[in-house]
C-alpha cells in the first residue's frame, strides 16, 4: 500500500479532511471545525494536535502516535473499529463510545468523564486515567498496570481482567458479569455490588459496605483494610482473606476463611447461617 503524506498541516472547517484514506498526517493541526476526519480509514498519525470536537468518527484502522486530544476535542472516537493510541495525552471527555478494538498503551486520559462507553475489545496498558464513570457497559476488557482515580468504574461492564493496577473509584464494578483482579489496589466504597462471577487475587482491598449482593465472588490470598459490612447478601462465596476484616454481615452462602473479624452481625431472619462457613483463623 501507497501512503499519502500530509506534514505540518493547519486545519480549520468542518470536515477538514473528510473521508481520507491510505494517509500518513504528521506534525499537524486541526482547529475549529468539527468532525476533520470522519468516515476516514488506515489512517497514521504522528505528533497530531485535535482542537475541536469529533475528530475521529466512523473511522476504521487508524494508529495514533504522540497525539494530544485538547479539551475542547470532546467525543472523539466515537463509531470507530481497530484503532490503537501510544503515548498520547486525551485531556477531552466522552473520548470512545460504541467503538471496538481499541489499544490504548503509555498514555494519560485527564479528564476520563464518561470514557470508553458501550465499547468492545479493549486493551489498556501504562494507562494513567482521571474522571469518573470509565468503562460503562462495555466488554472484553484487558488492562495492566492502571492508575486510575475516579469513580463508578466498569458499571455494567463484562468479561474484564485486570492486573497490578491501582484504583481509587467508589462504586466500581458495579453490575458486572466475568471480573477477573489481580495484583492490584482497589480504595473505594461499595465495592462491586450487583456482580456475578468476580475473583480477586493477591489484592488489596479498603472499602465501605464493599463486596455486597453478589454472586460467585472468590477472593484468593487477598487483604482487606478499612473494610466493613461485607459480604451482605451474597452468594456462592469462597473467600481467602489474610488480614483483619472490621465486619461480615448476612452472608448468604459459601465458604470465607478470614484471619480475624471485629464484628460478626448474623441476624437476618431470612438469611439460612448454616450454608454459609465461617473461619476465623485467630480465635
Amino acid at each position: 500500500m501507497v501512503y499519502k503524506l500530509i506534514e505540518n498541516g493547519t486545519y480549520v472547517g468542518e470536515r477538514a479532511l473528510f473521508s481520507t484514506h491510505h494517509t500518513i498526517i504528521e506534525g499537524s493541526i486541526f482547529k475549529d471545525g468539527e468532525s476533520p476526519l470522519k468516515e476516514s480509514g488506515d489512517l497514521r498519525l504522528s505528533k497530531v494536535t485535535f482542537k475541536w470536537k469529533y475528530p475521529l468518527w466512523y473511522c476504521n484502522d487508524v494508529i495514533v502516535i504522540d497525539t494530544t486530544f485538547k479539551e475542547t476535542a470532546r467525543s472523539g472516537v466515537w463509531y470507530t473499529k481497530h484503532i490503537s493510541l501510544n503515548n498520547c495525552v486525551i485531556d477531552a471527555p466522552k473520548t470512545f463510545r460504541r467503538s471496538e478494538d481499541i489499544t490504548i498503551v503509555d498514555s494519560k486520559i485527564n479528564n476520563a468523564q464518561e470514557t470508553l462507553w458501550n465499547c468492545k475489545n479493549i486493551k489498556l496498558k501504562n494507562v494513567y486515567v482521571k474522571g469518573d464513570y470509565l468503562g460503562f457497559n462495555s466488554s472484553d476488557i484487558e488492562i495492566d498496570n492502571l492508575y486510575l482515580d475516579g469513580n463508578y468504574a466498569f458499571d455494567g461492564a463484562r468479561n474484564i481482567k485486570i492486573t497490578n493496577s491501582v484504583l481509587y473509584s467508589k462504586d466500581s464494578f458495579w453490575n458486572c458479569e466475568n471480573v477477573v483482579v489481580k495484583d492490584s489496589k482497589i480504595v473505594g466504597e461499595y465495592l462491586s455490588w450487583n456482580t456475578k462471577n468476580i475473583t480477586f487475587i493477591n489484592c488489596e482491598i479498603e472499602s465501605h459496605q464493599g463486596l455486597c449482593y453478589m454472586d460467585n465472588v472468590t477472593l484468593i490470598n487477598c487483604r482487606l483494610k478499612n473494610t466493613d459490612l461485607c459480604f451482605e447478601y451474597c452468594s456462592n462465596i469462597n473467600a481467602e482473606i489474610n488480614s483483619e476484616v472490621d465486619s461480615i454481615k448476612n452472608p448468604i452462602s459459601g465458604t470465607i476463611k478470614v484471619k480475624s473479624v471485629k464484628e460478626l452481625i448474623l441476624e437476618d431472619k431470612f438469611i439460612d447461617k448454616s450454608k454459609t462457613k465461617i473461619i476465623i483463623e485467630e480465635k
